[in-house]
């Protein structure tokens, strides 16, 4: 039996160079997505850069070599290794959000949810609080009888406050 031809006037084809509109289109719905505030804030702020660096650039394909472009020029910025991640998940979420809008092609987006943060390592610098200053610390309020001062200080020896900020 002969196959009858499909018909190509139905099926829409995924774009790989999206433009300012495209991209608005998958922010709003990465960020509808989201049910906290502060997620949608710092996701906006995230996908403006990406969007601002991406526009900037001439007729970049939104592919899997752009975002790790994007992750080079992140670090060449020198940001800490988890606001590098951060941005990069923002941007792996408006791939997956430009997949299912049919803005891009589900083998594009793939290809860039597969793109790698950077990796966190060593340990955080900084002149922290020994013991001995802790308790002294800690102690410090109740000898000079400032009770209502007892409250920050124990919150900050809690939280791990560096000496300067001490």
């Amino acid at each position: 039996m002969k196959r009858k031809p499909r018909s190509r006037v139905n099926r829409k084809k995924a774009k790989t160079v999206l433009r300012l509109p495209d991209l608005e289109h998958a922010k709003a719905a990465v960020l509808n997505s989201l049910t906290s505030a502060d997620a949608q804030r710092g996701y906006r702020h995230a996908i403006d850069e990406f969007v601002d660096w991406y526009c900037s650039e001439p007729r970049l394909a939104f592919n899997r070599i752009v975002v790790l472009r994007y992750r080079s020029y992140l670090e060449s910025q020198q940001l800490a290794p988890g606001t590098v991640n951060l941005r990069l998940g923002a941007v792996r979420r408006l791939a997956y959000e430009a997949a299912d809008c049919g803005l891009l092609s589900s083998d594009l987006a793939a290809g860039i949810r597969r793109v790698r943060g950077v990796k966190k390592l060593g340990v955080r610098l900084g002149n922290w609080l020994t013991v001995e200053q802790a308790h002294s610390l800690w102690q410090a309020p109740d000898s000079q009888g400032l009770k209502r001062e007892a409250g920050p200080s124990t919150s900050c020896v809690a939280a791990g406050v560096r000496a300067e900020a001490a």
